[in-house]
């Protein structure tokens, strides 16, 4: 068996073979990123032997093209030498069968798709509407707006009839376009929530049926873990996630510490329901008093709910032939 492991860049992969049994490197190539190089990567790897195994660098959007070719091809599975060689050997250390098994893109990268790109329209209407509230300021230094004004129909309407009246400027001009820009951004993030909303009702209804999981947050976590069913257990989507504490114990003395590391956005988006849960939840509510009553912060209990969710997140997101049922807050 050869393992071999992808060092993967915009430009260019490195791969390198690695003997299962001993860990030898057997070699190494780099090829340029596109059909060319995949190939000439593929053919090399193939005259190495005939049982391989691919371990690829995570790396979403410079490593998925090559990822995907290697599918079609019925595969499995920094620039430089020494990282590819590393991603070989770590997963020789994982154990080959128990690393998550890449898949074809579906669904899941669908709405991970969408979820992005509602997220970057968000960020370039907030960047327009602070521009044009120092615009509007300038213009009218004694005219106060509420917070969103410039979200909500009834002061557009009137701003933009106020805009159109005034001298034209170039900073009024400026602003009518900014404006009509904002409209525009608008609508179509409200087209693509509602979409978002359509598809994840369609793979994973028992997640918005939980509380504190709206329609964004759950098509957040269904995109960035990518199918539950790769991972063996709820501790690995808590690992994945930066959620499971690491232990730092020395000693006598027995303490763990955060994991800085894992997926940022699937622990955001976690702690974003254990929060909403904190507040509005009652059964969430009595676990967390519970937690404090074992003299517990409130920052550490609201880790301890993170921890379970991972666990009710991987058992909801379970195909429905092996999913299994987890336990309320209230008796975890």
């Amino acid at each position: 068996m050869i393992v071999l492991g992808a060092d993967m860049h915009k430009s260019s992969h490195t791969v390198a073979a690695v003997a299962a049994a001993s860990g030898e490197l057997l070699g190494n190539k780099t090829v340029q990123v596109g059909e060319r190089g995949f190939a000439a990567a593929l053919d090399w790897a193939r005259g190495l032997g005939a049982e391989r195994v691919w371990a690829l660098e995570d790396c979403r959007h410079v490593s998925g093209a090559f990822e995907r070719f290697l599918l079609v091809h019925g595969e499995r599975g920094k620039s430089d030498l020494i990282d590819a060689i590393a991603v070989a050997r770590a997963a020789l250390r994982e154990g080959l069968d128990r690393l998550p098994v890449a898949e074809l893109a579906g669904v899941e990268l669908d709405i991970r798709l969408l979820v992005d790109h509602r997220e970057r329209l968000v960020r370039m209407r907030t960047s327009l509407n602070n521009d044009l509230l120092w615009h509007l300021h300038d213009l009218w230094p004694e005219q106060t707006l509420p917070a969103s004004a410039l979200l909500s129909k009834k002061w557009t309407g009137r701003i933009a009839r106020r805009l159109a009246r005034a001298d034209q400027t170039a900073r009024v001009r400026i602003a009518r376009d900014e404006m009509r820009h904002m409209r525009e951004l608008s609508h179509t993030i409200d087209a693509l929530e509602a979409e978002i909303a359509e598809r994840v009702d369609q793979v994973a209804p028992q997640l918005l049926a939980e509380p504190g999981f709206g329609p964004l947050t759950a098509g957040k976590l269904i995109g960035e873990i990518a199918g539950a069913q790769r991972l063996s257990s709820d501790a690995k989507l808590a690992r994945a996630g930066g959620i499971a504490p690491i232990p730092v114990s020395s000693g006598k003395t027995d303490r763990h510490r955060l994991d800085r590391g894992g997926n940022r956005q699937i622990n955001t988006a976690i702690h974003r329901v254990a929060v909403t849960r904190a507040r509005c939840h009652p059964e969430t509510r009595t676990y967390i008093a519970r937690k404090r009553a074992e003299r517990k912060t409130n920052r550490e209990a609201i880790r301890c709910l993170k921890r379970h969710l991972a666990r009710r997140i991987w058992h909801l997101l379970q195909p429905p032939t092996t999913a299994t049922r987890s336990l309320a807050p209230s008796t975890s």
